[in-house]
Parts: structure tokens; sequence; C-alpha cells
């Protein structure tokens, strides 16, 4: 595995986010290393609240995980940490925790240890070139927390599903979660704040949104506030770019749940099979 320690993860911080005269227009797969720095990065673990997080998640992905005999997980959009730990917590042999940004995982190997005394095995990579960076095969793969929507171009969003792909074991599964766009495409903006943004005190809604763009502001209790500008992935779309990749089976679900209507949720979980399905059974 490759492995950054934590002593050269942080570099000089930015505190001031940079979107320019004309932030809509920001749309590039690496803007997001200008969108976390370091004053929001410190303030991220408000906006997931862990402990609301927690409960709200239940054991999902530790069983989803556990049902396909993973042992060795790739988190690739660790942010701060909270399901590299979870999993550490949950036993499975192998957690090695990724993201693009250097600030994210500082905070994370800090959590790590704050949080159950673990030595978290991170490194800094790129979706788009994951296999030069990370070494290894692995039973899974996670991308979560929306993370997939900071790629703006289809041809970003292909090379990085095929790095998943191809770092997977024979087997493997990946699990990648989005908001529910198609919702706040076609009907605005609602939340119920349950499952994944749990903090009861923060604020995050949608300033703008477009079919190429949706611009969420973040507000905190001390009156600062912070943007992100992400891609509104379509559920759909989503699934059929993991099928022409070469992923078997996809499964999503909504908010955690199998059934449902597809204007409720606030996010989907969609969970991609690598193993080889002969014709009768992929119909």
């Amino acid at each position: 595995m490759t492995a950054d320690h934590r002593s050269g993860l942080r570099g000089p911080a930015s505190t001031v986010q940079e979107f320019g005269d004309a932030p809509t227009e920001v749309r590039e797969s690496t803007h997001y290393k200008h969108e976390y720095v370091q004053t929001f990065v410190d303030k991220w673990d408000e906006l997931i609240d862990w402990r609301a997080r927690y409960a709200s998640e239940g054991r999902f992905f530790v069983d989803q995980l556990r049902t396909r005999g993973v042992t060795s997980v790739l988190d690739v959009a660790t942010g701060t940490g909270f399901h590299s730990v979870r999993l550490l917590e949950e036993g499975f042999e192998t957690v090695v925790s990724a993201d693009g940004s250097a600030e994210m995982l500082a905070k994370a190997f800090d959590n790590g240890m704050k949080f159950g005394g673990h030595v978290l095995r991170v490194v800094q990579a790129d979706w788009r070139w994951l296999n030069r960076d990370v070494h290894g095969e692995y039973d899974a793969i996670i991308c979560l927390g929306n993370s997939f929507t900071h790629l703006f171009s289809e041809r970003d969003r292909r090379k990085a599903l095929a790095e998943f792909y191809a770092m997977l074991s024979h087997d493997g599964v990946l699990i990648l979660d989005q908001r529910n766009y198609d919702a706040i495409l076609d009907n605005g903006f609602t939340s119920t704040h349950r499952y994944y943004y749990c903090g009861d005190d923060v604020v995050a809604e949608p300033e703008y949104v477009d079919d190429g763009l949706a611009r969420f502001r973040y507000r905190f209790p001390d009156g600062s506030q912070y943007h992100l500008n992400m891609f509104p992935l379509r559920k759909d779309y989503t699934r059929r770019l993991m099928h022409e990749v070469g992923f078997q089976r996809v499964d999503t679900y909504g908010d955690f749940q199998s059934t449902y209507a597809d204007d409720e949720p606030d996010f989907f979980v969609h969970i991609a099979e690598k193993a080889y399905l002969d014709q009768e059974d992929a119909e």
C-alpha cells in the first residue's frame, strides 16, 4: 500500500474559498481543492455530527459489506474519517483511507486517534489516477458523502469508475452515494435532514441549481458560511455509467431503504457488484 504520513499532509492552509467573480461558472473537477479550505474542514464535523450519523445509518454499510465477505476496504472519499473509523471499529482487517484533500486527510488522521486510537493509513489521491497512487486489490471500495458529484465531466466520471473497477477483486463491490438531485432538479429542494448531514444547527441548502451545477451553501451557528459547487447527478445516469464501465449488477437504495418513491429520499446509495454474471443471470 502507499500511505502518506500525517506530517506530510498539511501544507500552507488556506482559509478563504476562491470562486472568482462568477461562482456559478466554476465547474471544474479539481476545484474542490479550493473549496475545502482549513476553516471549512475544521467545521465539517459540526455538519456531519458523528453521533447522529452513526445512529441514522445503523449497520447498513457494515451489513452490506459483511454479507459479501468483505475484509479489505478502500475508502476513496475519506473526508474527516467517519466511515474509515467506523469500519476499523467493526473489525475489518484492512482499511485504507484516501482523499483528494490534504486538509481532510489531516483531520481524518486526528479523528482516528481521537475516536478509538486508530492510526489511519492515509493517502492523498486523485480518483482519475487511483491505481498510480494506491496499490493493492480490495474487496470493496466506498465512495460516500456525496463526493462523486465533485466530478464535472463525464470523461472524468468514467475514468474514476474505471479506476475503482480495476482496484476491486474479481467479485468486489463498489458502494457510492449521491444526493437525490432528480428531486431537486424536478421539484425543488426539501430535506428531512435525518440521514447524512445531521448537525442540528447547520443549514445546508442549494443556493443555485441548473442541469450542470448544484451550488450549496453551508451556514454555521457562528454566522460563517461556505459553498460547494457540485454536479447534479441523476440517479439513472449514475447507474448507467456503472453498468457501462463493467459493473454487472447495481442495486439502489433510497435513504437506506430498498423500496421508495423516487422523490422521497434525500440520498441514494448505489451498490455495484463486479462479479461477472452469465447471460441468464444478467437478464
